[in-house]
């Protein structure tokens, strides 16, 4: 297949475009920078120019593609609060591949966030079949699950237009030698600090994904997803934080120190709302439905192996 890839040179893009030439897919990659484009022409993609806010070039290129793979995400600006501005170009996004694609029968597969899962009880674990709500001939989003949900849920409505959608839900900690995503950032905090913290007694788990084992599930998914699919990238169904935070501990010569989530924000800046978090996940129908096998090292393993810390 030819595919078309938003986000291609982040952090699961730089991952998938060799996943996808090696398998003997051809790519298209949308780059808004010169140095975006050189790194994504370097791994062996075309480059579209552009950004994802222009709807007139996503469309196109969808027109002429196979499928569309779609991980770009306007984080930058989410993080710091504005993130009503990103879900909404990431809507208008989907909006754009859904006319271009509608019809055709073509994959289309987005990102979304496995923390977005609402409304399980404490200690559930979340599966593909959570979060959303049984509206009729579709699923559509449970009460209250906005922004990226409601994105994911207009993309799984697609599989009604004849587009073959499917969304991959992944881990807050998406890991891997290269990242800089959520576990590079909390050893940031923890360094600043003198100190890793975790919330409470640190019970609470998260869970995680080698970023090469992600970018094959997203592959898989291109190639074989029923319409309609929500897959879930995950390897390690969770990991409690206070074993994060100690190997945070160890690498740095620091102490592992319990907080309340009141002083968690103090410790772990930005990230003080979910560190407290406990939001276990299962693959168990994505691995019963395509075939995917995490093979890379999990969480701690990869962190014990001292790349994060170099």
């Amino acid at each position: 297949m030819h595919v078309f890839v938003t986000g291609a040179s982040g952090w699961i893009g730089r991952g998938l475009v060799p996943e996808l030439t090696a398998a003997g897919h051809t790519v298209t990659a949308l780059a808004r920078s010169d140095t975006a484009a050189r790194a994504l022409r370097a791994a062996g993609a075309e480059v579209r120019p552009g950004s994802i806010d222009d709807l007139d070039t996503l469309r196109d290129a969808a027109a002429s593609s196979d499928g569309v793979i779609h991980l770009a995400f306007k984080h930058d600006i989410a993080f710091v609060g504005d993130y009503a501005t990103a879900t909404a170009a990431d809507r208008a996004a989907i909006e754009a591949f859904g006319e271009a694609l509608t019809g055709t029968g073509k994959p289309f597969v987005i990102a979304s966030g496995i923390l977005g899962v609402l409304g399980l009880p404490p200690g559930a674990i979340a599966t593909e079949r959570d979060g959303l709500a049984d509206t009729g001939d579709r699923k559509g989003p449970i009460s209250g699950g906005g922004g990226r949900m409601a994105n994911a849920h207009q993309t799984l409505a697609l599989a009604d237009h004849g587009v073959r959608s499917s969304v991959v839900r992944l881990p807050p900690a998406t890991h891997g030698d290269g990242d800089n995503g959520f576990m590079s950032t909390a050893i940031g905090f923890a360094r600043a600090k003198g100190a890793a913290a975790y919330v409470g007694d640190g019970a609470n788990r998260w869970p995680s994904v080698h970023r090469d084992d992600a970018a094959r599930l997203f592959r898989l998914a291109l190639e074989s997803a029923p319409p309609g699919s929500v897959l879930h990238a995950v390897g390690d169904e969770g990991v409690p934080i206070r074993e994060v935070a100690e190997v945070f501990a160890a690498h740095l010569g620091i102490p592992a120190v319990s907080v309340t989530p009141e002083q968690a924000q103090d410790y772990v800046g930005w990230l003080g709302g979910f560190w407290g978090v406990d939001g276990p996940a299962s693959a168990q129908i994505t691995r019963d439905l395509l075939g995917w096998q995490p093979t890379r090292p999990g969480l701690i393993a990869d962190l014990k192996e001292g790349h994060y810390f170099a």
